[in-house]
């Protein structure tokens, strides 16, 4: 069973995340927190993970 949506699309995950956080502001949203999972697990437990980005958006 899932609990989730997923996408898969044609961009490099930089290009994907900056779509987004434009995407969402047209609609009228603003990111008010980025967790870099991938920095964060490298950092606090030296593991190599996939990219992976929270976006906590909130609407203005």
């Amino acid at each position: 069973m899932e609990y989730y949506f997923s996408k898969t699309i044609a961009l490099s995950f930089d290009n994907a995340v900056q779509k987004v956080t434009e995407a969402l502001k047209a609609e009228g949203f603003g990111i008010l927190t980025e967790i870099d999972i991938k920095a964060t697990l490298k950092k606090k437990l030296d593991v190599d993970f996939y990219n992976y980005k929270i976006l906590g958006a909130s609407s203005y």
